[in-house]
C-alpha cells in the first residue's frame, strides 16, 4: 500500500526551469539603478519569500521608490521572455509515472493565478493536476494561506500528502499544512540553504520518483 496518495508541486524552479530568467529579470532592474547584478550562484544564496525582502537584500531602496515599481519591471521582463523557458527535463516523465501509479497531483504556487493558468496551459500540463492554485497578485508574497485552505478541500489525510518544492518557503508552507515535504536543489535556492530546513534535499525529480516508489 502506497504511503503518499497525493503530490503537491511547487511550480517555479521545481517543475519549471526558470531560474536563469529570474536572474536576468532581476538584473535588468538592478542595472537600471546602477546596482550590482547577480550571478546565478549569488541569486541562490539570497532568494527568499516574500520577494520584497530579497529585493531589499540585493540593494533596492524602497524608501526612494515603491516595491511595486521594481516588482512590475521584473514581472514585465519575465512575461516578455517566458516563451523561452522550458520544464526541467525529467518533469513530464515523472508526472506521467506518478499519474500511472494512481496518485493525484496538484500545483501550489506563489505566482499569480491568471499567469499560472496560462503557464500550465502553455506547457500542456492541465490534465495532470486536479487543482492549480496561485495567489491573487503578481508580487510573490507567499502561499501559506493558500496551502492551508487547500487542506480544507482535499479529500486525503495529511499523512497521505507530500509537497515537492525548491525553496525554504515551501518547507514553511508544508509545515503550516501539516504535511511532508522534500526539496529539490535544481531551483531557486542553494542546497546548503535548503538543508537548514531539516528536510530531505534531492538533486532532481527522478530522485523524488525513486523515493516515492520506496514508500
Amino acid at each position: 500500500m502506497m504511503k503518499y496518495k497525493h503530490i503537491i508541486w511547487d511550480w517555479n524552479g521545481t517543475l519549471l526551469n526558470d531560474r536563469w530568467l529570474c536572474v536576468e529579470a532581476i538584473n535588468q532592474a538592478l542595472g537600471k539603478r546602477n546596482l550590482p547584478t547577480l550571478t546565478e550562484e549569488q541569486y541562490k544564496e539570497v532568494f527568499s519569500f516574500p520577494v520584497e525582502n530579497y529585493y531589499k537584500k540585493v540593494g533596492f531602496d524602497f524608501d526612494k521608490e515603491h516595491f511595486h515599481v521594481a516588482g512590475d519591471e521584473f514581472v514585465n521582463y519575465y512575461s516578455e521572455h517566458f516563451q523561452n523557458v522550458e520544464l526541467h527535463a525529467e518533469a513530464i516523465p515523472v508526472l506521467n509515472q506518478i499519474r500511472k501509479s494512481g496518485r493525484s497531483q496538484s500545483v501550489l504556487s506563489a505566482g499569480k493565478q491568471d499567469f499560472l493558468n496560462d503557464w500550465i496551459k502553455n506547457h500542456n500540463l492541465s490534465d495532470y493536476f486536479i487543482k492549480v492554485l496561485g495567489i491573487d497578485n503578481q508580487y510573490a508574497t507567499g502561499k501559506t494561506a493558500l496551502g492551508v485552505g487547500w487542506m480544507d478541500e482535499i479529500h486525503y489525510d495529511s499523512i497521505e500528502i507530500i509537497m515537492v518544492g525548491d525553496t525554504i518557503h515551501d518547507s514553511e508552507v508544508a509545515e503550516a499544512m501539516g504535511i511532508d515535504c522534500v526539496l529539490v536543489e535544481h531551483g531557486h535556492v542553494s542546497r546548503k540553504r535548503l538543508e537548514t530546513t531539516g528536510r530531505k534535499v534531492i538533486s532532481d525529480l527522478n530522485e523524488f520518483l525513486y523515493l516515492l516508489n520506496e514508500t
